[in-house]
C-alpha cells in the first residue's frame, strides 16, 4: 500500500512540475518545436518515467536534473532572443525550396529533402502541380509554407532586417542590395540598422518596427 502512494504522490508531483518546466519554457505549437525543445522533451519524458518506476530511488535525484533542463533551456532562449547568430546556429535557417517557380535541386539535397516530401506537403495544402506554386519555405521547423502564383500576384513579403541585422538573402530575392535598402530607410527617417526590430517589404511598401516602441 505504502508503494501505490508513493507511486501516487510521485505521479501528481511530477505531472505539476513538468507543467511548470512547460509552462517556464515558452508558448510554442507543438509542429513548431525546435531540435532542442524536442530533445527536452524526451529527457523530461524520460526522467518522469524513471522517477516513477524506481520509487526506492530519491526524488531529489530524479527532480535535479528536470531543473538543469529547465535552467538550460531558459538560458538558450534568452541568448536566442537577444542573439540572431545564436537562433540560426540552435534552430536552424527557413530554406527557400522554389523561388519565383523554379526548384532548387541545391537547397533540398542540402536539408536532406526529396521530392517525395516536398510533393506529399504540397498535397497537405491542396496543391497538386508543382508549377502552381511561386514560393516555397521550408521553416526551421520541417513546416512547408508555400505561396501560389495566384496568392503571389498580392504580393509577399520579405523580411529584410531582423532584430537589427540585414537579411541579405531576401534582398537577393527581391534582386535588391543593401545601399539600396539603407538609401530607402534613410529617406524614411531611419538612419540606425540597430534600432530596427523587424523592417519587410511587399508590393513597393515597407514596414517598420522600431525596438522597444512600447513601454512596459
Amino acid at each position: 500500500m505504502e508503494e501505490y502512494t508513493i507511486i501516487i504522490f510521485r505521479t501528481i508531483f511530477l505531472y505539476g512540475l513538468i507543467s511548470v518546466i512547460y509552462r517556464l519554457m515558452g508558448k510554442r505549437e507543438i509542429g513548431e518545436l525546435s531540435v532542442l525543445d524536442v530533445v527536452v522533451s524526451i529527457m523530461l519524458a524520460e526522467l518522469a518515467v524513471t522517477a516513477l518506476e524506481q520509487t526506492e530511488s530519491s526524488l531529489f535525484k530524479n527532480v535535479l536534473p528536470m531543473l538543469i533542463l529547465l535552467l538550460l533551456q531558459v538560458t538558450f532562449a534568452y541568448i536566442s532572443l537577444k542573439s540572431k547568430k545564436f537562433r540560426d546556429v540552435v534552430d536552424g535557417k527557413p530554406t527557400i525550396i522554389i523561388n519565383n517557380g523554379k526548384i532548387d535541386e541545391y537547397a533540398m539535397k542540402k536539408q536532406n529533402y526529396n521530392f517525395d516530401d516536398l510533393l506529399l506537403q504540397l498535397r497537405d495544402k491542396d496543391i497538386a502541380l508543382i508549377s502552381d506554386v511561386e514560393l516555397a519555405v521550408l521553416e526551421s521547423s520541417g513546416h512547408l509554407s508555400v505561396f501560389t502564383k495566384k496568392a503571389a500576384k498580392n504580393g509577399v513579403t520579405w523580411p529584410l532586417i531582423l532584430d537589427g541585422v540585414i537579411q541579405y538573402e531576401h534582398l537577393e530575392n527581391i534582386n535588391k542590395t543593401d545601399e539600396w535598402l539603407l538609401k530607402e530607410l534613410g529617406e524614411r527617417g531611419y538612419h540606425s540598422i540597430d534600432e530596427i526590430s523587424f523592417c519587410s517589404f511587399e508590393n513597393g511598401r515597407f514596414y517598420i518596427d522600431i525596438k522597444n516602441e512600447i513601454e512596459k
